[in-house]
């Protein structure tokens, strides 16, 4: 290969340019392909327009290297799942990879053999629009998530179905520490110590890469003060030199370009030798390797040991995907519309992503043989509720509203319809026996650039629920959102709440199946609600201040506090309810005390919960453990979420989960940059229940 073919390969253009600033790249896109100097392109999708684009690069270029098509599917190609946020929320990780593998089939099947997909981003900012992307604010979940998605997408960690037509290679983003910028600003400065980064944000990106992750994807933001895209730390020294990761990384949108904004390169020659040389292996949207490479080259700044890695590492992926065997797709295999097995999938998904805030007296669910009911709300008839970065179906196949879905589900029941204007929304109320009160967030108010200062409800809707609520007529409310809401004082008289996330194409049918009880609702909160944005950041594994709040006294004044506000979240981590009940009992511990020799080798000390369904209906509940270490070097969180488990049992059933805890469970990160991971003597208490709040608890000594 000559550079100029070289560096090409380290170029990924835009064929539509839809996807962030600038206009499409189509007509240089061509002309790179022909000329042999392009690697990927992106935003380009259909076996035919494909096709159209392969053919120009295998059979016209001088080498005949086959391109590599990248696409944004997030949760969904042509069927819309929840977004994954609320995926997070059933606690399940086998919804990821159910939404995975049918959005690999439709994707791959479309031409496209590489997704942007599973961001892994944990955060503890829930201004921050990409919250709705991830998985919430513990890494556990996250990387128990990312694994998953991963899998779903790829298959087995050693690639061996890469090549398959129903797989596509996954891509693990955003590289690092994205979830943690200043004020939940998209963007934003992150900065943060090196045991923050180990204990917190980097564990779902490693478990990724064991999972076989194909690529990687640098992130928009500094890590302490240097960009990720020019981040020698990160990208090189952790992933590709300790994680011994073989794939290849990707910039972001423009990320090579935007060194120059951050301060951290003076133009784009720069910019590529600084993002080059710290292990950025491929260039997006914007050009700096390409149009500098030579020129770096040869003034020394740059290697051709850097080049010809970042091309190894790409070739080999094209290579894995068996692009160079058959680069093109078949046509006569595209899929153009979701089958109905896939809306099956969709409406399962979601249903099991949903989690019951409230339900006082029994509220829910709801008698299918009522009489009347009054559907209202600004997102009562929508059919817009597939959430962010939806995937190209979302154009082309609306989601099934709330409204729709109750007449089906109640084809007896007179139903009527009211939107957000509160007097027409009471008047409706007045005249039905119960009233579905649907409120939230558009779509458009999370995801990326999508940061809101106030996640209160949006104007107007506290005021229509309470015009409800004033009528006497029964209601419950059905939040529709991307993130989690500052819940105003109508929470608390509301008689049921069901925090339905943004559920995708099959929304209204998988609210309407657990507002009537089809489906009994077992998910679990995977971040905190707070009780007003002033709180923020409020989340349940924090480190304890040397002057903590004590329930105890509740009026001390010295303490870590909020005057204005009480104390704890208004809806705690791993909160949620059941039409049913339960009982868990206290853990039970295989041995009060383990060495850390023993832990060294492998050994570990399972805990084990009896959970018993105590109600008359079969449900789901979601064990969870929790640990936390009471006196380290580094001071530790009061609780890590590190074993759960959604088990399914019907009424007067018990069952028993056991959870191992190890030596990566009981130990952490130090602040050394050379990575450093300790295992400590001392008392370790574990917790066990059905939220971050459980009191149940044993003690562990650690010899």
């Amino acid at each position: 290969m000559t550079v100029q073919e070289k560096l090409g390969q380290l170029q990924q253009l835009t064929w539509t340019g839809d996807t962030g600033p600038g206009g499409g790249q189509t007509a240089e896109t061509e002309a790179a392909a022909r000329a042999g100097r392009l690697g990927s392109v992106l935003n380009i999708h259909g076996a035919r327009n494909t096709n159209a684009l392969q053919r120009i690069a295998v059979e016209e270029s001088r080498l005949g290297i086959p391109l590599l098509f990248g696409l944004d599917v997030i949760h969904g190609f042509w069927t819309t799942f929840p977004i994954p946020l609320a995926q997070a929320a059933s606690f399940d990780p086998e919804v990821s990879r159910r939404d995975a593998e049918v959005s690999a089939a439709e994707t791959r099947a479309a031409g496209v053999r590489w997704t942007f997909s599973p961001m892994m981003d944990v955060t503890h900012e829930p201004r921050w629009g990409r919250i709705a992307e991830g998985s919430g604010e513990d890494p556990y979940l996250n990387a128990a998530f990312a694994v998953a998605k991963v899998e779903g997408y790829q298959g087995p960690a050693d690639g061996s179905r890469l090549a398959a037509d129903d797989r596509i290679a996954a891509c693990a983003k955003h590289f690092v520490a994205y979830g943690g910028a200043e004020g939940g600003r998209d963007y934003n400065t992150v900065d943060v110590s090196e045991q923050r980064l180990r204990n917190h944000y980097l564990p779902p990106f490693k478990a990724a890469v064991d999972a076989g992750v194909a690529t990687v994807m640098a992130a928009f933001n500094t890590v302490s003060g240097v960009p990720a895209h020019g981040n020698a730390h990160t990208m090189r020294t952790v992933l590709k030199d300790e994680w011994d990761f073989g794939g290849f990384v990707v910039s972001d949108y423009t990320g090579v370009e935007e060194l120059i904004a951050h301060g951290f390169a003076e133009d784009g020659a720069d910019a590529a030798a600084l993002a080059l040389t710290s292990g950025l292996d491929m260039e997006m949207v914007s050009t700096h390797f390409v149009d500098h490479g030579e020129a770096l080259l040869d003034a020394g700044l740059i290697t051709i040991e850097h080049v010809d890695e970042a091309v190894a590492r790409i070739l080999a992926l094209k290579h894995a995907l068996g692009l160079f065997a058959d680069p093109y797709s078949d046509e006569s295999a595209e899929t153009t519309e979701p089958t109905a097995a896939a809306r099956t999938a969709a409406r399962e998904t979601a249903a099991r992503s949903m989690v019951l805030l409230k339900n006082e007296a029994a509220a829910l669910p709801l008698d299918p043989a009522t009489g009347s009911v009054a559907v209202v709300g600004p997102f009562a008839d929508s059919t817009d509720l597939h959430g962010t970065w939806a995937g190209p179906g979302s154009h082309r196949f609306p989601s099934v509203s709330v409204l729709d879905a109750v007449r089906e589900t109640a084809p007896a029941a007179r139903v009527t319809h009211a939107d957000a204007d509160p007097a027409r929304a009471a008047a409706a109320a007045r005249e039905a026996d119960v009233t579905v009160v649907v409120v939230g967030e558009d779509p458009a108010l999370s995801g990326e650039a999508a940061v809101r200062s106030d996640i209160g409800l949006p104007a107007g809707q506290e005021e229509l629920i309470a015009a409800v609520a004033a009528t006497g007529t029964p209601y419950v409310v059905v939040l529709v959102n991307g993130r989690p809401l500052a819940l105003g004082g109508w929470l608390d008289t509301a008689p049921a709440v069901l925090e339905a996330w943004h559920p995708g194409i099959e929304a209204g049918h998988a609210v309407a199946d657990v507002l009537f009880g089809t489906v009994n609702p077992g998910g679990k909160l995977p971040v905190t609600f707070p009780r007003a944005t002033g709180q923020i950041p409020v989340y349940y594994n924090h480190e304890s201040t040397g002057r903590p709040y004590n329930p105890a006294h509740p009026d001390e004044k010295y303490v870590s506090r909020y005057l204005d506000l009480a104390e704890g979240p208004r809806l705690p981590f791993g909160h949620g309810l059941s039409y049913t009940t339960f009982a868990t009992s206290d853990p039970v511990l295989s041995r009060d005390d383990i060495t850390r020799a023993e832990l060294e080798q492998g050994e570990t000390v399972d805990v084990t919960v009896t959970v018993t369904n105590t109600g008359e209906r079969a449900g789901d509940e979601v064990v969870q453990v929790y640990v936390h270490d009471v006196a380290a070097s580094i001071a530790q969180p009061v609780r890590r979420l590190r074993g759960f488990a959604r088990v399914t049992l019907e009424p007067g059933a018990s069952t028993t989960v056991a959870f191992p805890l190890g030596a990566e469970d009981l130990g952490f990160w130090t602040n050394d940059p050379a990575g450093t991971f300790l295992v400590e003597r001392g008392r370790v208490d574990v917790y066990a229940g059905t939220s971050s709040t459980a009191e149940a608890r044993r003690t562990l000594r650690v010899l």
